[in-house]
């Protein structure tokens, strides 16, 4: 070979040793670079010169032109990426779902620094007193007042509730918003990569690594697949469906319920829609959501994937009350962390109230029965009472004396009968008609015995003390008559029914933690692998630096040599 020739093999070993100097120093470089993966140089011999074919011989006589420097690639593992990024959203599911229930647990046993379970105290022993006392002045004072601070309370506690429940609602919208734009820029830098990696030359390693840590991100708020095509585009699916795929991103849109203001992300590009008088859009987004919150919660069947469905699973779609609790509905919140919480909580409360008043109202002579009017219409099985003004347990206007009242909507109506007396009727609660349920959102003290609580009397006509219905009232805190939801079979009085419902709180916090601990564990574990893999060793940096330096003072001297043997050919030839 040319000696000439042989310099051309030497500059190729400096050069290629160059750059893969380069490439270890930026390694070390990015040693504690979040997101960075591990670069690794591969050389190969550039093309042979064949300078005969004899068929004899066992191979055609070639010399080489060196090395060269062909690629840097990414050190990863598609599996470890793909079970991080799976687990990773796993994780951030549980997480949300137990600091729900830390939220939820901390709301039941505090408010402004006093338990709700003391309120509930203070009634029952206001109870227990007005039994020991009925016509007592002070007793009936201090019921009136320890049940206004009840219902204050309670509505505190769900309020509450509902507070947190607008927190998710912002986070949603939110991590929606980070959604989006991980997306756009996902969107992006394959614009980029296709653009560096289209002569095949150069390799867009940085800008992968700020798709992947983007991945690393979209991951934990939601269940996504991904792959990558021949041209370096990462297509990318949310919950089974197209997100980021060829030059399109379809981002995910948000629909506001009119009521609650609670967020529905949605696909535009599925839902139907209708044009509005100024323009634009109102979507039907009826099959169009992102997440099917109806599938059974299963590490199985891969529903408990994402920090954005676990905040929407733990929200719920509205205020629920205790009318979500009733056999055939339960299903429907059952699922949702807070509207399963809520729905338990105004049950109680409901009962509470609607036992204590129907024992008042049966004190007052309320009867159920046929009621014929004046007009001749008749009112089938309806609770009503003849009007008696002022008289036991009773108004000043003759209707009958409840504790607790409805904010919206009378409880009594008033109707002239058939013998041309004049009756109370009970409106009864309608759940198709919220303002005639007494719930939280609907509930407060009979204003009347706010302001003058010796109305409750507790003394029949003949002057004796009434206390069959004080007694009464303490039984009906002592009865075990309720449960939790359709799923719990054990039956509960008042007095055990929120402490039950705290430990069931406090059970399955436990429980998500657990399962949250566990699974965080199990990320680390598998990042663990990842990182020995995809991270920069900076020992086996070292030594590779050590190795190119070598091999480029090798190099170097190989030159040298050349140069000396040329020099030596050229002075003796000068001769």
């Amino acid at each position: 070979m040319p000696l000439m020739g042989s310099l051309y093999i030497g500059a190729s070993g400096l050069q290629t040793s160059q750059n893969a100097l380069n490439t270890t120093a930026h390694n070390l470089s990015n040693t504690d670079t979040v997101g960075y993966t591990r670069q690794q140089v591969q050389q190969s011999t550039r093309s042979y010169i064949t300078i005969s074919k004899t068929a004899s011989a066992v191979a055609y006589q070639q010399h080489g032109l060196g090395v060269t420097y062909s690629r840097v690639k990414q050190v990863r593992d598609y599996f470890l990426d793909k079970t991080y990024r799976k687990e990773s959203g796993r994780s951030m599911f549980y997480e949300v779902s137990s600091n729900t229930l830390e939220e939820v647990e901390s709301q039941l046993r505090e408010f402004d620094g006093k338990a709700f379970q003391e309120t509930m105290a203070d009634f029952w022993t206001s109870v227990q007193e007005l039994a020991k006392d009925p016509a007592s002045s002070v007793t009936q004072g201090l019921l009136v007042q320890r049940a206004s601070e009840f219902v204050e309370r309670a509505v505190s506690v769900y309020d509450g509730l509902s507070n947190y429940q607008d927190n998710l609602n912002r986070q949603v919208k939110q991590q929606v918003d980070l959604i989006n734009k991980y997306g756009r820029q996902i969107l992006d830098l394959n614009d980029q990569i296709r653009a560096v990696e289209a002569g095949n030359i150069e390799h867009a390693n940085d800008l992968r690594d700020m798709r992947n840590q983007m991945l690393d991100e979209l991951s934990s708020l939601a269940d996504i697949s991904f792959e990558e095509d021949m041209f370096g585009s990462v297509s990318v699916q949310i919950e089974g469906v197209d997100f980021v795929k060829g030059g399109m991103c379809y981002e995910i849109g948000m629909d506001v319920d009119p009521v609650t203001g609670f967020y529905t992300p949605f696909w535009p590009q599925n839902a139907s829609y209708q044009i509005q008088a100024d323009g634009s859009r109102e979507y039907i987004i009826d099959g169009a959501e992102v997440f099917d919150l109806s599938l059974k919660i299963s590490s199985d069947l891969d529903t408990d994937i994402g920090g954005l469905k676990g905040m929407l699973l733990a929200r719920g779609d509205h205020r629920a009350d205790y009318t979500d609790v009733a056999e055939g509905r339960y299903d429907q919140v059952s699922q949702s962390i807070l509207m399963n919480i809520q729905a338990e909580f105004d049950q109680l409360i409901h009962n509470m109230v609607v036992k204590i008043n129907g024992i008042m109202a049966e004190a007052a002579g309320v009867q159920q029965g046929d009621l014929e009017l004046q007009d001749g219409t008749i009112l089938s099985g309806v609770r009503y009472v003849e009007s008696e003004p002022n008289g036991y347990m009773r108004s000043e206007d003759g209707r009958p004396l409840q504790m607790f009242d409805r904010i919206t909507g009378d409880s009594y109506t008033k109707v002239t009968g058939a013998d041309g007396k004049e009756y109370w009727v009970c409106n009864e609660e309608r759940t198709d008609e919220p303002e005639t349920l007494y719930t939280l959102k609907n509930l407060q003290i009979n204003q009347e015995l706010m302001q003058k609580p010796s109305r409750l009397g507790f003394r029949l006509e003949d002057g004796s003390e009434d206390q069959a219905t004080a007694d009464k009232l303490k039984a009906a805190f002592t009865e075990e008559n309720y449960t939790l939801n359709p799923n719990v079979k054990k039956k509960v009085t008042f007095n055990t029914y929120y402490s039950d419902m705290v430990s069931q709180v406090a059970n399955s916090g436990y429980v998500y933690r657990s399962i949250y601990e566990n699974q965080e564990s199990t990320v680390e574990s598998v990042e663990s692998a990842r990182s020995q893999v995809v991270g920069v060793s900076s020992d086996e940096e070292l030594s590779n630096m050590i190795k190119f330096q070598n091999a480029y003072n090798a190099s170097s001297r190989y030159i040298n040599t050349i140069s000396e043997m040329l020099e030596h050919i050229i002075s003796t030839l000068g001769v």
